[in-house]
């Protein structure tokens, strides 16, 4: 069964956790680390949202979102 939209209402923080696939890597090094942080700073712009605190750890990412539509 499919899961239900998840409301994302305007100007309300809201955390995000991006995990590893059975809590594997997400990140081979450095590098990779400030590739995602580009595409975060990149996509948060095309989207309009504001990453006010985030965190790259090795296996898994910790993002705090606040939506401004």
């Amino acid at each position: 069964m499919a899961r239900l939209p998840r409301l994302g209402p305007a100007r309300i923080p809201q955390q995000f956790i991006q995990r590893g696939n059975n809590r594997q890597g997400c990140f081979c090094s450095g590098w990779d680390m400030i590739a995602y942080a580009g595409w975060l700073k990149q996509y948060a712009t095309e989207f309009d949202i504001q990453v006010p605190a985030w965190v790259l750890m090795t296996n898994h990412v910790h993002l705090l979102v606040t939506p401004n539509v």
